[in-house]
């Protein structure tokens, strides 16, 4: 049973030091609390790895941003704290990993969206997360849309008036976590990462805001592969394939050594993927 003030998708953090209490008080806004981190990923090890893979499965390609994900979902498996977040000015631990990103049903400039939303379990490792988004991709690009993207299709058709009614009780049942679950179930903004893959509409990665609606407190943006110079402690460069990842992360969730670890982590995931046949809740030594 559920404690006054816990929430159906969180629990809430009651036992927190001051700066965490404090912090919503005066900031009260995701947005005005945003850092921003980029990396730069040496791909020598991954590619060598997704080669192996697609050689054994070829059915369904391995590829740079199934390393991503899952890559992402083990950090935050392993980094609880990056899995918290603040809503009605409360600290919340939400209570499962979860992932969401877009899914562009055709490269064209006509083509629809839709919504992928990932629930990950402690066992899960780089092979289901695989299976998992191969059968969304194929679900929305062969089936049909998102429950997200229906609802949203339904609201557009109705009166101004009631689109504005409508927005500001949204808005005040999300402030609380009143929101039904039929209503929000594939909402991206309640993942614990929205993931936007840049790389695959031949971008760079970059900065993406995060949003006072929803929950959501990190966003992950994958840039696209491309040989860059890596250099060694004498100066000597080197160029070799990577990819180039934007975190944005709600800085009131934890510190800034807390975050940094798990980025290292993250990097490290990515450069040896290998270590992602573990389940996600595997603990590893970084």
């Amino acid at each position: 049973m559920n404690l006054l003030w816990d929430r159906r998708d969180a629990t809430l953090l009651r036992d927190i030091d001051s700066m965490h209490y404090i912090m919503p008080l005066i900031m009260p806004n995701r947005t005005d609390n945003e850092a921003f981190v980029s990396e730069k990923i040496d791909l020598t090890k991954t590619e060598a790895y997704l080669a192996k893979k697609n050689a054994e499965k070829p059915a369904y390609k391995y590829t740079i941003f199934h390393v991503v994900v899952a890559a992402v979902l083990k950090t935050i498996t392993l980094r609880p704290q990056l899995n918290r977040f603040y809503a009605n000015y409360n600290l919340y631990q939400r209570n499962e990993v979860t992932a969401a990103f877009t899914i562009k049903k055709i490269f064209t400039d006509e083509g629809d969206e839709a919504l992928a939303f990932i629930h990950s379990k402690p066992t899960d490792n780089i092979d289901t997360i695989h299976d998992e988004l191969f059968r969304q991709v194929s679900y929305v690009r062969n089936v049909g849309e998102d429950a997200s993207t229906e609802s949203m299709d339904m609201l557009q058709k109705l009166p101004l008036v009631f689109k504005k009614a409508i927005g500001v009780g949204a808005r005040f049942l999300d402030k609380h976590g009143w929101m039904p679950q039929s209503a929000v179930e594939t909402d991206p903004f309640r993942a614990s990462v929205v993931l936007a893959n840049f790389g695959s509409i031949k971008l760079h990665s970059g900065y993406h805001h995060l949003t006072n609606w929803g929950t959501t407190s990190v966003f992950c943006i994958v840039g696209e592969m491309k040989k860059r110079p890596f250099f060694d402690d004498n100066g000597n460069v080197d160029m070799r394939m990577s990819i180039d990842i934007g975190l944005t992360v709600d800085e009131r969730i934890s510190d800034g050594f807390y975050c940094s670890r798990a980025v290292r982590l993250l990097k490290m995931l990515i450069e040896n993927p290998e270590l992602l046949e573990k389940p996600l809740e595997e603990k590893i030594e970084f």
